[in-house]
Formats: structure tokens, C-alpha cells, sequence
């Protein structure tokens, strides 16, 4: 089981209503919900830790997760509000303002970690929960506790506005890459968190520090990953992009389904990856992606999609 730990959230979408007018659409979404998601529906087995709400937005969160055939069973249910992040789309890139004030994800602490099945293979971690506390603080403290026996999984996806002190977020940011197996990012986090470096002198950094596998991503320009053994870039698949929200979540998805299912997502397979696995895994991933922006929306593909 890949086990993904972070936010649950209602993106509202800009739409137009039938009178012309500009209204907001809710959807279910958050990053590492979107990576559960997408876990689910490329057939692996899935499950998802964070904090859900009671409340009908957070019923609606816990439906769409079983509708993809996701485990909610280690999720801690509260009654506190579900996160809204309303969503301005800018050529086709989407930037957020959120409202997560006390909410059932960002209030979760380390006394609601719960003991993880035997069967957990891997955690993903990443996003709106690891810029906020006392949640942050929580999946830190999860990543510390199960980082020597799992696979971990790794994905910064930068949300600026979220972050109130960025000095301690890359000191937080450096603790949790050298507990990382696989560590992605976007080439827009690489210019937040070292505008006045190249990715291979961060990817360097990142492996010395004790990440196994670094992964960019560059939208239309393809993803590139670096090892302390391989380089490899892949092109992106050409479609038409209706927008790249969840596009990135996809990814790493579909990064960790491939190697589990080359029997290789296992901590010491992964350090010892050659150039003709990490090109298949990234293709794999990044034509998983090409599905999730030729669509509206966060909605990632089915296995069957890719068949």
C-alpha cells in the first residue's frame, strides 16, 4: 500500500454563470489528495492521512476518495471546517488564495499520527500541510518515525502565500528531503526555494543531503531526474491543455505505481535505479500527467486510460 499524507480540500473554480456573471464552483482537491486519487485510480493500493471534516464538504472529499478506491481508514475525522482554496486560473496556471483558519487538516497534531499496517510500502508527503502548523509539524514527525522502514515520497509543491517564515520552511524543507527516498519538484518551486540556481546544483545538494532520486518537472518542456548514478530527461506527451491543476500530483503517482509495480519501490532499489528504470518510471508518470491536463479540473486518469 501507498499511503498519501497531507491536505483534503474544496477547490472553488472560477466559472460563469448562466447569466455571465463570475461564480465559484466547488471541487475536491488539495495536492496530496490529488496524488491519493490518482494512486487509487491507476490501480495501486491507496490510502490517505489527514485531517477530514464532518461537515458535507468533508463528506464529499471522503466520497470522492472511495469513489477511486481509496483508504480512509487511517484519516483522523474531525469537526472542524474543511479548507477552501478558491482557484484563479492564469493562462491555464492556477494560483490560490486559501481558508484553512482551524480547519479539520491544518489543527491535526502529533498525538492524532496513527501506527501504520505492516503492508504500507511507501508515504507520500508534501504541499498546503507542510507550510502550515501544527500540522506541518505532525507530518514531520511522521516522516521522521517511518522514514527508515518505508519509502518516502517527497513533493514541496509550493504555495507561497502560505508561507509566513521562509527561512524556517527551507530549513524544514532541507530536514525533510534528507529523510527522502524520491523528492519532485516544479521548476516554479525551483525558483522560490533557489531562484539563483540550476536544478542540477539544488539536485546535487539534495543528494548529498540524502535523497536518492531528484525529479523536475517543466510542464510542456518534459521532466528531468538526477541520481548519484543516472541522468535522464523525458519529453512531455503533446495534448491539449485545458489547465495544469493536479498535473504535477498525477506525476508523482505515477512515478511511485511504475516502480511498485517493477517490483523496485523498495528503499535500496530505488538508490540503486539505472538510466533505462528511471526513464521508464518518468514516462510513465509524465504520460499519466498528459491525461490530467487535457481535462478540466483535477481529474486524474484510470489505469484503464492508459491501456
Amino acid at each position: 500500500m501507498i499511503v498519501a499524507c497531507g491536505e483534503a480540500l474544496i477547490d472553488m473554480l472560477p466559472r460563469e454563470g448562466k447569466d455571465g456573471a463570475a461564480v465559484f464552483q466547488p471541487f475536491v482537491g488539495g495536492s496530496v489528495f490529488n496524488v491519493a486519487v490518482a494512486l487509487g485510480r491507476l490501480g495501486t493500493d491507496a490510502g490517505f492521512f489527514g485531517g477530514l471534516s464532518t461537515d458535507f464538504f468533508g463528506d464529499q472529499l471522503k466520497a470522492a476518495l472511495a469513489k477511486s478506491r481509496v483508504d480512509i481508514s487511517l484519516a483522523n475525522v474531525s469537526d472542524r471546517p474543511t479548507t477552501l482554496a478558491f482557484v484563479t486560473l492564469i493562462e491555464g496556471k492556477a494560483q490560490y488564495a486559501f481558508f484553512d483558519e482551524h480547519s479539520a487538516g491544518r489543527m491535526l497534531t502529533e498525538a492524532d499520527l496513527p501506527p501504520l499496517p505492516v503492508e504500507v510500502a511507501a508515504l507520500h508527503f508534501g504541499s498546503f500541510g507542510l507550510a502550515s502548523e501544527p500540522s506541518g509539524s505532525a507530518f514531520e514527525a511522521l516522516m521522521q518515525r517511518e522514514h527508515l522502514s518505508r519509502v518516502i515520497s517527497l513533493d514541496p509543491n509550493i504555495r507561497p502565500t502560505l508561507i509566513k517564515n521562509r527561512d524556517a520552511y527551507l530549513a524544514r524543507l532541507d530536514h525533510l528531503v534528507a529523510m527522502s527516498d524520491i523528492v519532485k519538484l516544479s521548476d516554479d518551486d525551483l525558483a522560490w526555494i533557489a531562484p539563483e540556481r540550476s536544478f542540477d546544483a539544488l539536485a546535487e545538494d539534495w543528494l548529498d543531503r540524502g535523497a536518492k532520486l531528484v525529479i523536475m518537472t517543466q510542464g510542456g518542456d518534459g521532466a528531468t531526474a538526477r541520481s548519484k548514478r543516472v541522468s535522464v530527461t523525458v519529453p512531455s506527451f503533446e495534448v491539449k491543455v485545458a489547465d495544469t491543476i493536479g498535473a504535477g500530483d498525477t506525476f508523482s503517482a505515477g512515478m511511485m505505481v511504475r516502480l511498485e509495480r517493477n517490483g523496485i519501490l523498495d528503499k535500496g532499489a530505488i538508490a540503486r535505479l539505472d538510466e533505462d528504470q528511471v526513464r521508464d518510471a518518468l514516462t510513465f508518470a509524465a504520460r499519466a500527467a498528459s491525461v490530467t491536463v487535457s481535462r478540466p479540473g483535477a481529474d486524474p486518469p484510470w489505469a484503464r486510460d492508459l491501456a
